[in-house]
């Protein structure tokens, strides 16, 4: 293989290594998130590694909870040439990363809670 050549992936390759389903590539690509998947000579879908970086990135940001909204809005500004384009995509990642920090201290309270409640449960239990 050149320096130019590219390995594609099929649209069931992309997904087993995303983890993504195919419904959700084909949704993501038409919504926009995807914007850069070539295609065959034949029609089909072809992924690069750099789409599968691409897709590992968004996974990160649906896994933590970013609402779709947001995921265009970050995929807009990836794409952009704009100089502001960084500053807005910081400013984004920034406050998506507050709120997964608040929702970790959500969680950790309601672990507290639960730990609290086993914790009850085994000091009542017959022994």
């Amino acid at each position: 293989m050149t320096a130019s050549a590219t390995h594609h992936l099929t649209p069931a390759q992309a997904a087993e290594r995303s983890g993504f389903s195919l419904d959700t590539l084909r949704y993501y690509e038409r919504i926009g998130l995807l914007d850069t998947v070539e295609r065959a000579p034949s029609g089909h879908r072809r992924f690069t590694e750099q789409d599968l970086q691409w897709l590992g990135i968004l996974r990160c940001l649906r896994d933590t909870g970013m609402p779709i909204a947001d995921m265009r809005r970050y995929a807009e500004l990836a794409r952009s040439e704009e100089p502001h384009s960084l500053t807005e995509r910081i400013a984004l990642l920034e406050d998506h990363d507050r709120g997964i920090e608040e929702q970790i201290a959500l969680l950790r309270a309601q672990q507290l809670h639960l730990r609290g409640k086993v914790q009850y449960y085994r000091s009542i239990q017959p022994s």
